[in-house]
């Protein structure tokens, strides 16, 4: 039988040089996650504070009166909740199935060499400035698109500035960002559960649908919240081709123009609005009531993003 080495305590130690390296680097890491803590309690401080100040001066029939337009002191909340999720929702009907529909080619049908060439360009999209978009809603869409079938559904033409118009151009811009997430997430599928489908006989649409796409759910519907929460977000496009500018009243028809949570803010940041700080202005303290909603509006996503998530892989899902 060989003799084995006796183990001394001096074997057991770590190296100073290493040790030393390594406290520097969790002092940094932990420095670091604090600084984005305090940054986000900061930001969410500012929010509170000059909201309060909004909330405590304006009066309630301010809040609910039909029309945004800060300059006559009228903050209707809804106009602005109406519209965001209008153009929100436009734009999630075109990206998740533009979006999904790539994913699946990708993960699923394309060749590896075809995949290496779509996927970049995909990411490439996802790489567009939304001011970019914004101009060709205003130019290519909103003539060309949806002024023939707002035309054809009403009976009128619907001006230049629209929300439709606007919904489409999001649309565009989320679908790259929901495509590439969700194929990440149906690719990282184990390729043993294609195997065992296919050998119980399965066709690959049936293994794509009754196998993969459950499997990789959690990550789609991340996916969607993710570029859903991008859409309530988004400013450049709604801001050039809504048609907001300066004021909106409330309506329910996306060929008309409409006003959004971040577009707002927008008018209210540039001076469209005549808002300025030093005094008491509720023009300019409701740009941070308006941020605070948005930032609610987000963070419950996220979290219910992430929830589910935990969920699915608790159930084994993915």
């Amino acid at each position: 039988m060989a003799s084995s080495k006796q183990v001394r305590i001096e074997d057991l130690r770590v190296d100073p040089r290493r040790a030393r390296t390594q406290t520097i680097l969790r002092r940094f890491f932990f420095m670091s996650a604090a600084l984005a803590v305090l940054i986000t309690l900061g930001i969410i401080w500012a929010l509170l504070v000059d909201s309060w100040g909004f909330i405590s001066q304006v009066n309630l029939d301010q809040l609910f009166n039909g029309i945004w337009e800060p300059r006559s002191n009228r903050y209707d909340i809804p106009t602005l909740l109406i519209g965001t999720t209008i153009i929100s929702l436009i734009g999630m009907l075109l990206a998740v199935p533009l979006g999904l529909g790539a994913a699946v080619f990708l993960a699923e049908y394309a060749s590896p060499r075809v995949r290496g060439i779509l996927k970049p360009i995909l990411e490439i999209l996802a790489a567009i400035p939304s001011v970019v978009l914004g101009f060709f809603a205003l130019t290519v869409l909103s003539p060309n698109l949806i002024s023939p079938v707002c035309d054809f559904a009403q009976g009128l033409p619907p001006p230049i500035f629209n929300m439709a118009a606007a919904g489409v151009a999001v649309g565009i811009l989320i679908t790259p960002l929901v495509a590439s997430i969700s194929e990440d997430a149906i690719y990282a599928v184990p390729s043993s559960l294609r195997e065992a489908s296919a050998g119980l006989g399965a066709t690959r649409r049936t293994t794509v649908l009754r196998v993969v796409f459950p499997a990789a759910v959690s990550g789609i519907v991340a996916a969607l919240i993710i570029g859903l929460s991008r859409a309530i977000g988004e400013t450049m496009i709604v801001s050039i081709a809504a048609g907001g500018t300066g004021g909106a009243a409330f309506n329910l028809n996306p060929c008309l123009p409409g006003q959004t949570m971040t577009a707002a803010m927008v008018g209210l940041a540039v001076g469209s609005d005549q808002s300025r700080a030093g005094e008491v202005n509720l023009p300019y303290e409701s740009l941070f009531f308006v941020g605070l909603l948005l930032f609610v509006m987000t963070l419950t996503l996220n979290l219910i993003s992430e929830n589910f998530v935990r969920r699915m892989r608790a159930r084994g899902s993915i």
